[in-house]
């Protein structure tokens, strides 16, 4: 009897230590850094930044190089032919934006896009030359290199051109992306030569991929600054391609382009600061006006991802997306927007009493909607052991852009003419939109989502967050936020846990199908809410500073097949 109570207690013991080790084994462990960090969507740029702060640099040598990096490894999205956006949190406590975004040509107008009956000719903004918004990316990186920096552009970019030159073997995500692609390059025989072989077949998993007309225009990049490519022999070749193929950007659109230094958008939630994008990015807004209405609540108390969590964000969401399509643009084109309203808490509180917790709101079609904007862009967080932050999300638009490849340059150019409302007055169902903030103009910065946040803690850098995802980005920044401030999560579980998003119109809810029970989902349902499941909701890349001990937490999300955080 003794020895059967032995082996009963060992038994028991057994159980306890298995289920122990099974519940550590599951949990999801982020990657760990004293010094510095740069977590991307692609390990060799996070690896390239890593070393220029090794090296010591600072976190906006270190953004500057991974992005050009990712110009070469990640052709899908990483670019020198677009734009976008980039949060700067110093370690003085100075925070500030980049805004890099493309800008529609001096011959761009409101009409561009319509046939002789005044009606939007199919894809024609999102499809050929006609697409192209004028690139900012070069402009935007050497610009913050050459004011927050520390190193020399020519030591910067030397990874980057480096591996256009010599090459990199083929992923297999890539391989698959440029199979699937092969007839539509072959249409620009630009991009064929880029991109497919000299047999007219696509680079295999584990083949080396070089660049070689790219190499070159990064070098000329690294010894003229953005004087060769907005006035130099790169903007030379753009240029004589534009004029060959129906193009708009001409020189003047090179030579004219302008980075501008704006104030971020902030908020306050519940002790924690939010510093993000201004307009023309709608995420800095959007994101504020969701993270007021929801302060009101007790998010914890209702269960992550429960019926009723869903529900109650999903009504904020679709509160500030109304907002985001009635009110914001380029501000430069659109002065008198009501920024300090919009993110007010006094508004905030107004739009909470319109919302049952019980019933689904309609979303009015009748109203007014927006443009399609595409969900293939990339995001990138750094951070150096002086605490400097740099949070940047740039794009390209669409998944490899317009799919054109700047002849005799080697980049690929944008589409993101498709993101102005392309038919003014008209407004349907189907998406698209005619109100006036988003409309095309010479020189005007078309409205995004990309929404590159750093979250601060008692005064100092405490998460640094950002996503693709076209209008999803502004959601998945969201929820990426509330599941560690509302939720307690470690900074991968908060990155990997699933996603929902609503924007306004089309008035669907769309839920990543592990994103909640069945049971919910058909509460969900009772309520009104028309929803979807999805597959997989943006890429978040993120990193989040332990306040006590100072440790770098990093977090690539899963959803990226190449993804790395890597720090040192």
């Amino acid at each position: 009897m003794p020895k059967l109570h032995k082996v009963s207690a060992f038994l028991i013991f057994v159980c306890i230590f298995i289920v122990a080790s099974s519940e550590a084994f599951a949990k999801k462990w982020p990657v760990y850094a004293k010094h510095g960090m740069v977590v991307s969507t692609e390990r060799v740029a996070s690896e390239v930044g890593v070393e220029i702060l090794k090296e010591g640099g600072n976190a906006i040598d270190a953004a500057v190089a991974t992005a050009f990096t990712l110009a070469v490894v990640h052709p899908a999205a990483g670019n020198i032919g677009g734009g976008g956006f980039m949060v700067i949190r110093l370690a003085d406590g100075t925070t500030t934006t980049i805004d890099y975004r493309e800008k529609a040509p001096l011959a761009a107008h409101e009409r561009m896009y319509l046939n002789e009956n005044g009606e939007l000719i199919e894809d024609l903004n999102h499809e050929g030359y006609l697409a192209i918004g004028v690139p900012g990316t070069v402009a935007g990186l050497v610009f913050a290199l050459e004011k927050y920096g520390t190193m020399p552009l020519a030591k910067i970019m030397k990874p980057a051109i480096k591996l256009a030159e010599n090459g990199f073997p083929v992923s297999y995500a890539l391989s698959q992306d440029l199979t699937e692609l092969a007839d539509t390059f072959k249409k620009y025989p630009a991009s064929a030569s880029v991109f497919l072989k000299s047999d007219g077949t696509p680079y295999q998993f584990g083949e080396v991929f070089k660049q070689r007309d790219l190499a070159a225009t990064l070098k000329r990049i690294a010894d003229h600054g953005r004087d060769d490519f907005y006035a130099g022999k790169t903007a030379e070749l753009l240029v004589r391609d534009m004029k060959a193929n129906g193009g708009l950007i001409g020189k003047k659109d090179l030579e004219n382009y302008s980075v501008k230094e704006r104030q971020p958008i902030e908020c306050t939630y519940r002790g924690y600061t939010i510093a993000s994008m201004a307009p023309p990015s709608s995420g800095g807004i959007t994101l504020a006006i969701m993270l007021n209405i929801l302060e009101g609540y007790d998010l914890a108390k209702l269960g992550h991802n429960s019926a009723a969590y869903i529900h109650l964000v999903t009504e904020a969401m679709r509160r500030a997306y109304a907002e985001r399509a009635k009110y914001l643009g380029d501000p430069d084109f659109n002065p008198d927007m009501p920024v300090e309203e919009l993110i007010s808490k006094a508004h905030a509180q107004d739009l909470r009493e319109t919302i049952d917790l019980t019933r689904a709101s309609k979303s009015d079609p009748g109203s007014f909607e927006w443009a399609h904007e595409a969900t293939e862009t990339t995001h990138f967080s750094v951070i150096d052991k002086q605490r400097n932050a740099v949070s940047n999300t740039y794009t390209i638009e669409q998944w490899f852009g317009s799919k054109i490849v700047a002849h005799g340059a080697g980049f690929l150019y944008n589409n993101e003419m498709g993101d102005f409302n392309p038919w003014p007055g008209h407004t349907d169902s189907t998406g698209l939109i005619g109100t006036e903030p988003n409309l095309i103009e010479p020189g005007k910065r078309m409205l995004s989502s990309m929404t590159p946040t750093i979250v601060l803690k008692d005064g100092q850098a405490y998460m640094l967050v950002g996503s693709p995802g076209g209008k999803r980005i502004i959601n998945i920044v969201l929820q990426t936020i509330l599941n560690v401030v509302d939720f307690g999560m470690n900074i991968y579980e908060a990155v990997d846990a699933p996603r929902f998003h609503h924007q306004w119109l089309p008035d669907k809810l769309y839920i990543e199908r592990r994103g909640t029970s069945n049971d919910s989902a058909e509460l969900l349902q009772q309520m009104g809410h028309k929803f979807r499941w999805t597959r997989t909701q943006g890429r978040v890349m993120a990193i989040m500073i332990d306040p006590e001990t100072g440790l770098r937490i990093g977090a690539a999300d899963p959803r990226s097949p190449m993804r790395a955080a890597v720090g040192y």
